[in-house]
């Protein structure tokens, strides 16, 4: 279960320090974390999905709290039995 949540949120993790860093334009003289580059890809994203750019940080925030919670549930499910003797 540690490599699925490790699988998980190493992605995570690095989508959104570079969402952090490039949205800041902290890119310490990489391209790549420079705001024009942040303003690039998400304009890209929005012609290819035909949609504002400025919704889709949105759209990946809700994506992943729906994986975390769907990833806690399973968690949860596989752990049914001690959770239930802990509530009891």
């Amino acid at each position: 279960m540690r490599y699925i949540f490790g699988f998980w949120a190493a992605p995570m993790a690095i989508f959104w320090g570079w969402f952090y860093l490039s949205a800041n334009d902290i890119n310490f003289g990489y391209t790549m974390l420079s705001r024009q580059m942040h303003d690039f890809f998400f304009q890209l994203y929005g012609q290819m999905l035909g949609i504002d750019p400025a919704i889709i940080p949105g759209m990946v925030a809700k994506t992943c709290v729906f994986d975390g919670l769907l990833l806690m549930a399973l968690w949860a499910f596989r752990r049914r039995r001690e959770i239930a003797g802990w509530v009891k």
